[in-house]
């Protein structure tokens, strides 16, 4: 059982790095290739850190284990609010938050959860029609967030600096960087999936409880560290919005490609419990800041006891 333990953290580690690495190869590719900024930060680097959870639940879909595929997206999203944004709001409350920037992307979260919500209540599964669908609205997301950049984005003249640092990037290097790291994305995945239902079956829990713990936790690490670091430097409402974003493509993409590959059957704990506390939780965090214009300790507290709760309602 220890090798199987360690096989799985080899995974996470794996997923964490080879994501890591393939967000800092896309980016110098896009700068190389002369892809605006806008359209790097709004795709590629957003795609980047939700990487983990979209090669667990698309391998996950592959091997016909839907429970863990549904259950990694929304336990993502219960992760992210409850337990990193919670900590964080407890930390360092988020201050002077822009309401339209914060008001756009809620509106367009909780349409998307409680759509989703509500066709897997009654059909029990997602097929590849509401895969498409959420891959669509993705598109429209991206397009969204790159308009409002373009709009608040200021015009700079490039330094020579910067032109020197343009002209040492190295495109095969880069190329093969990107499929090195994609290697070690698929390695990891199917590592993390296979070992933690070997881990479900182990322990005597569902593959489910699984999903949304232990394998949410593991790949929401990139939002974990990056909520962290925006602490230590003080940009406190950076970690927040990273957590809204993400939560955006967990449904968008984590249950959209792999819907539209192979279809998703869902659990009945999955669109009774998981997906509407996520909406929930989400409301928690977000609803007082929007009419407050900031955070409070008080939320980051509620949010971390909601998932301790969370945590304990699964394994007992």
């Amino acid at each position: 059982m220890i090798s199987v333990i360690l096989l799985f953290i080899l995974g996470l580690f794996l997923i964490c790095f080879g994501g890591d690495k393939l967000v800092d190869s896309s980016v110098a590719l896009a700068k190389k290739i002369g892809i605006p900024q806008i359209v790097v930060g709004a795709t590629i680097v957003s795609i980047g850190t939700t990487l983990p959870e979209i090669l667990v639940s698309t391998t996950a879909a592959f091997d016909g284990s839907a429970a863990i595929s549904a259950g990694n997206a929304f336990g993502s999203i219960i992760c992210n609010t409850a337990l990193i944004a919670g900590f964080g709001q407890l930390i360092r409350p988020a201050k002077k938050v822009e309401f339209t920037s914060l008001a756009w992307r809620c509106l367009f979260f909780f349409a998307t959860i409680l759509a989703l919500t509500a066709y897997g209540w009654f059909t029990g599964s997602f097929d590849r029609v509401s895969g498409i669908v959420l891959l669509c609205l993705f598109v429209l997301y991206a397009w969204l967030n790159m308009a409002r950049a373009k709009s608040e984005e200021e015009v700079t003249v490039e330094s020579e600096e910067s032109l020197e640092e343009l002209k040492k990037i190295s495109l095969p290097r880069n190329l093969m960087m990107l499929a090195f790291c994609a290697v070690l994305l698929f390695l990891g995945a199917n590592l993390l999936v296979d070992n933690g239902i070997i881990i479900a079956g182990y322990l005597g829990v569902p593959e489910r409880v699984i999903a949304v713990t232990a394998i949410a936790l593991g790949t929401s690490l990139p939002e974990l560290v990056t909520t962290i670091m925006s602490l230590v430097k003080g940009c406190e409402n950076v970690g927040l919005g990273n957590i809204i974003g993400a939560n955006i493509l967990n449904l968008l993409l984590v249950i959209g490609i792999p819907a539209t590959i192979t279809g998703m059957k869902l659990e009945t704990q999955t669109v009774r419990v998981d997906a509407p506390l996520g909406a929930l939780l989400m409301g928690i965090l977000i609803l007082p800041i929007l009419f407050r214009k900031k955070g409070s300790r008080v939320q980051g507290a509620v949010l971390l006891g909601c998932y301790a709760l969370y945590c304990a309602f699964n394994f007992f």
